[in-house]
């Protein structure tokens, strides 16, 4: 359906190698690691075999109120303050839009894992009358979008896609089809997620999906290198506001980029394990560009999904390669949870927020960390500096996102 065209017009996040946009920004144009170390004493407490994650540079507490993070769970905080910069960046007015065609879909890809788990050993430790009022509103993965909605007053609906890793790029999917649905002038999209908990990390070490470099934390996320051995753990959010071109136009915005094309595709193939032959991946990037009337030759840059995992850097090059046959070899390719890690249900966010700026700028992120590229993995990465996109006449940028479960979501970024 392409009755409304959807632009972007405000940017917000808050990650491990910037707490707003324009840091985010510099820092992924440096190459900037945002792991390091963890300090907690629960490290040692339980012994865990990882010891390191990239936590948020800023922590929210520095940016809200104390009330706000009293009744808030950390995943919820970091939503609202990326949302927040998004909305200022765009310039709107919340007394001067419909607030029943303003709409919210934030995503994620745990929830309020620190609420729930808290209130659980509140439970054990204290009894039932101990555990907080406020828990189930903290808890349930629809938090974030419930405060976002609260904190705009959008009445247009408020959605929260959870699917995994894939959850914060289907959430610019939902708003893409809200706006030229016609149900929303304006949609608040993003991810958010704060999963640097023992049990979170325990368990994604069992399944040895966290890299094991806990002696060099800053190399130890290593997207398509021969020595890959996992992921790092991120937290964070990025939030971006999508609006109908007209709506944009008549309020003479700021427009950085188009929302062309989206789609979203499952395996059916496993939990957790991604089809190796990346059919699933490959239909996405397909259709995506479909819907966006978006050609091979479009494509220019790529904010590739690529954790790291021995296992899923490989099907996602196999993927490409289908989708854009001849042509991925004029595209650059950006990796850049190499920097801040993997943020699970926000990366696919803060990732688009990437993208945008790149069309935007014309200019690529950077990835750290590939000393010795896989040879089954022969991508155009960029490495050591931003690469200089085409100059002249309309770009594209692709963002994936794959998720446990077999989920697939990309969305197409187009310059205007």
């Amino acid at each position: 359906m392409m009755a409304r065209k959807v632009v972007i017009t405000g940017l917000g996040a808050t990650t491990p190698i910037g707490g707003d946009v324009p840091t985010l920004w510099e820092n992924a144009l440096k190459g900037v690691s945002g792991a390091a170390t963890l300090e907690d004493d629960w490290v040692k407490e339980y012994d865990l075999p990882v010891t390191f994650a990239a936590r948020a540079s800023v922590q929210p507490a520095e940016v809200l109120s104390r009330p706000e993070t009293k009744r808030m769970d950390p995943s919820t905080q970091f939503a609202v303050i990326a949302s927040r910069e998004a909305w200022a960046d765009s310039g709107l007015n919340k007394e001067e839009i419909d607030q029943n065609k303003l709409a919210v879909a934030f995503a994620t890809g745990i929830g309020g894992v620190w609420t729930l788990l808290n209130a659980w050993d509140t439970l054990r430790e204290k009894g039932p009358r101990r555990v907080l009022p406020m828990t189930v509103p903290m808890l349930m993965p629809n938090g974030p979008a419930a405060a976002v909605s609260l904190d705009l007053g959008a009445a247009g609906g408020a959605h929260t896609p959870v699917s995994a890793c894939a959850s914060g790029t289907e959430a610019m999917h939902v708003g893409l089809e809200l706006i030229r649905s016609g149900k929303a002038d304006v949609v608040m999209v993003g991810g958010a997620e704060a999963a640097i908990h023992p049990m979170p990390m325990a368990a994604f070490a069992s399944m040895h999906a966290l890299s094991r470099r806990n002696d060099d934390p800053t190399k130890a996320s290593r997207p398509y290198d021969v020595d890959r051995d996992g992921f790092v753990m991120g937290e964070g959010a990025g939030a971006l506001v999508l609006e109908s071109e007209e709506h944009a136009l008549a309020r003479g915005a700021r427009i950085y980029a188009e929302l062309a094309g989206s789609s979203v595709t499952s395996d059916a193939h496993h939990i957790t394990a991604p089809d190796p032959e990346g059919s699933g991946a490959t239909r996405a990037l397909k259709a995506a560009m479909y819907d966006g009337r978006i050609q091979p030759e479009d494509v220019v840059h790529v904010n590739a999904h690529a954790t790291s995992t021995p296992v899923g850097d490989a099907p996602e090059y196999t993927a490409l390669k289908n989708a854009l046959g001849d042509q991925l070899e004029n595209v650059w390719v950006s990796a850049t949870k190499s920097q801040m890690g993997h943020l699970l249900g926000a990366s696919g966010a803060v990732e688009s927020v990437l993208c945008a700026l790149a069309v935007y700028h014309r200019t690529t992120p950077v990835t750290i960390n590939l000393d010795n590229q896989d040879p089954a993995i022969p991508l155009k990465v960029v490495t050591g500096a931003p690469q200089a996109l085409r100059a002249e006449g309309t770009i594209v940028a692709l963002n994936n996102s794959f998720g446990f479960g077999g989920h697939n979501a990309v969305v197409a970024i187009r310059s205007v």
